[in-house]
């Protein structure tokens, strides 16, 4: 069965965040992406969801500099 349009946009978005941050704990990672999914899977215009998603779900991860301090 295929992976629905935003199952893989989840997907992609997560494996992004997860590259740019490889410091941070990959389930704390999916939870902020699906996060920023749930708070934007209503929008009527879904051209920019995948930025919009990263956007948020980056603002919902710790900063790098705290978790830097804490390794």
């Amino acid at each position: 069965m295929a992976e629905s349009d935003d199952a893989l946009t989840i997907r992609h978005v997560a494996e992004r965040l997860m590259e740019a941050h490889p410091h941070l704990d990959a389930g704390l990672v999916q939870n902020s992406v699906r996060t920023a999914y749930e708070e934007l899977r209503y929008a009527r215009v879904r051209t920019y969801l995948p930025v919009l998603m990263e956007r948020r779900a980056k603002d919902l991860l710790p900063p790098d500099e705290q978790t830097e301090r804490n390794t």
